[in-house]
């Protein structure tokens, strides 16, 4: 695995109030979430020229210049000439953040406390944010807990810190460390823990999110438990447990969604809720021992299966990866868990008998159209907006006139697979035809193919 990557961030703070920019949602890592600025600490920041300045005093020079470097890029901001004009009472250390080992890209973060002595006039630059605010550590702070926003975890235990300290010094490890014997728990928004489960999926994804939330006294749900061994069964079923879990939900049929599910129901005697089709697509697979000892628990659209902030969250049925699909989505739409209706990490395949690219599309638009605040798929970070999913839908339609171009002009679903997927890992070839006959079989539906 490669080494973390070195990056800094800026805490920016004027009159008790705190600067954060919402980052822009096309963005690969944290799409749509509130953030400090900063960035990775790029080569020409490590050249070993000295880096004097009094308000730098010390402070690591390379970490200096690429701090001095991302302000400038991303708010038109010269730190070093605001604190030659006395605009700057004070930068120090204050924290840092390793990013987690199920995550492929890590960076070790450093997070620096600049206190100001008068507001800047920043210029956001639009590729990295759409829009910026400053208000107090205690207003963020109440704003997380409405579920108004996604962010960071590390961003928002420094925002917790200043809360309950507005002149806290050095914080420390900004990441949370699992306790021995548990998984690591995320919290990007308030009230919905996100806990990667290594699980039998399609690479290059290695884990499924395993989703808890709900309120106690109630239902308190583990949404998609699919451990992948009974190591990681035994770590997930100790989470769970300091988590408050007391119910298991089923996003669909597909094993790294429920593999073990079974066993953690037994174990603790939780109930399972899912759709009637994957409890049928279930048993079809796995037999009806599958559910011996287990209280099932059928629900469809528009049940209500616990509540978040008082908000009931309600089932959606979303097919068309998967024909038994549910999302779950609070009343006021402040989250919806998609399960596979968009891969964080890698490609959501719709593959007979259970796939149907005309309902996934449909699908797909219906979320759209519904337009949470934040997005949780199965795998990956969470993703504020429904951007990625318009992205998403726009690119399936532009593979599908592909596909229905390289069909007039008289091409084998082979042949369109090589012209398509040309440098895809091999192993997922078989999985990218069964999208291409998807396709065809759309097509043909509407009567396109003929034309």
């Amino acid at each position: 695995m490669p080494a973390p990557i070195d990056s800094v961030t800026a805490l920016l703070m004027h009159d008790g109030e705190l600067f954060l920019a919402l980052r822009h949602p096309a963005l690969q890592t944290f799409a749509g979430h509130q953030a400090f600025p900063g960035g990775k600490v790029d080569p020409e920041d490590t050249d070993g020229a000295a880096f004097e300045h009094p308000v730098f005093d010390g402070i690591d020079a390379r970490l200096a210049r690429a701090l001095c470097r991302e302000l400038k890029e991303e708010l038109d901001f010269d730190l070093v000439q605001f604190a030659d004009e006395g605009g700057v009472r004070s930068i120090s250390a204050c924290g840092h953040a390793l990013t987690p080992m199920h995550i492929p890209r890590r960076f070790n973060t450093h997070f620096f406390a600049v206190h100001l002595e008068r507001r800047p006039d920043f210029v956001l630059h639009q590729p990295e944010a759409i829009s910026s605010k400053w208000a107090s550590a205690q207003d963020w702070l109440s704003e997380f807990e409405r579920g108004q926003f996604i962010i960071a975890p590390p961003t928002i235990a420094s925002i917790r810190a200043l809360a309950r300290d507005p002149q806290c010094g050095h914080m420390g490890n900004l990441v949370a460390v699992a306790p021995e014997g548990q998984l690591m728990a995320i919290e990007s928004v308030a009230g919905l823990i996100q806990i990667p489960v290594r699980s039998h999926t399609l690479p290059p994804a290695e884990h499924t999110n395993c989703y808890v939330t709900g309120e106690l006294p109630g239902q308190r749900l583990a949404v998609d438990p699919s451990p992948c061994d009974d190591a990681e069964l035994d770590r997930l079923s100790a989470t769970l447990l300091a988590q408050g879990v007391n119910a298991l939900l089923i996003t669909h049929h597909h094993p790294d969604h429920h593999e073990r599910a079974d066993a953690l129901a037994r174990r603790h005697g939780w109930p399972i809720f899912m759709s009637a089709r994957t409890a049928q697509r279930i048993r079809d697979r796995k037999g009806a021992a599958f559910f011996d000892g287990i209280e099932l628990q059928l629900v469809g659209e528009g049940d209500g299966v616990a509540s978040w902030h008082g908000e009931p969250i309600r089932v959606l049925e979303i097919p068309g990866h998967d024909d038994g699909q549910i999302a779950l989505m609070t009343s006021q739409r402040t989250w919806c868990i998609v399960g596979d209706l968009i891969q964080g990490i890698g490609t959501v395949v719709i593959a007979k008998p259970e796939g149907d690219m005309r309902q996934y599309f449909d699908s797909m638009q219906r979320i759209i159209d519904l337009a949470p605040l934040s997005i949780f798929p199965s795998h990956g970070q969470g993703l504020g907006g429904t951007f990625r999913l318009e992205e998403t839908l726009r690119h399936r339609k532009l593979r599908e006139e592909h596909i229905l171009r390289l069909h007039r002009e008289g091409n084998s679903v082979q042949q369109m697979l090589d012209a398509i997927y040309v440098g895809v890992d091999p192993r997922l070839l078989p999985l990218a035809r069964k999208n291409i006959e998807s396709h065809l079989e759309k097509l043909e539906t509407e009567g396109l193919l003929s034309g």
